[in-house]
């Protein structure tokens, strides 16, 4: 089962009320059973929300102001971890970003729930938008630090710019996993990205 991990004291206060772990769980959790069942973002109502987790609609309001301010909370509960990033050498870190990538992409082909929410979210401004700030930003952050890193060492060179090195590290991950569904996702992908990047598309003499 999804576990809940603790809400911060900003969200605690602004509830207004002392919060209850065991309905605020069960709520999550409904959410996440509808969606694993295939119900649409869309479909879900506070309603069947309230009845497939065993309690009230005004217990549901008591802890979030509507639908989106839920839903944003299990994005939370379903999306994994970031890498711990080894910081044995930036290519390291570069291809352990990379990984993480890779591993998304195949958990969102098989998981009915992530291809739910995925298909449905970017049509909701507010849960894409606190995906972007939860996900994409920290990740793109830490690939920036990661590429800056190997600059700094002599791993990479220093006269692209390192918007233009991440784009080139990151972009055909994404390629892969976003925009060609039915693209292998092979165990050995980020190495082979980053080796590409690095050696590039000249033949070898």
């Amino acid at each position: 089962m999804t576990h809940v991990r603790e809400h911060d004291h900003e969200k605690e206060h602004r509830r207004g009320r002392p919060r209850s772990e065991a309905a605020e769980r069960a709520i999550l959790a409904a959410v996440v059973t509808l969606l694993e069942d295939g119900v649409p973002l869309g479909a879900l109502s506070i309603e069947r929300i309230a009845r497939t987790a065993g309690v009230g609609k005004a217990t549901i309001y008591r802890r979030w102001q509507d639908k989106e301010e839920l839903f944003v909370d299990v994005l939370r509960e379903i999306e994994p971890p970031e890498p711990e990033l080894p910081g044995t050498s930036a290519l390291d870190d570069l291809t352990v970003i990379l990984e993480s990538l890779r591993r998304r992409g195949l958990a969102q082909r098989s998981s009915v729930l992530l291809h739910n929410v995925f298909a449905e979210m970017k049509s909701r401004p507010k849960l894409w938008g606190e995906y972007h700030r939860m996900v994409i930003e920290p990740r793109r952050v830490a690939t920036l630090a990661a590429i800056r890193r190997g600059i700094a060492t002599g791993e990479l060179r220093d006269d692209l710019g390192v918007d233009l090195m991440s784009d080139m590290i990151v972009g055909p991950m994404l390629v892969r996993t976003l925009h060609r569904p039915d693209a292998p996702l092979d165990d050995d992908l980020a190495g082979r990205i980053i080796d590409a990047v690095l050696q590039g598309l000249t033949p070898r003499k």
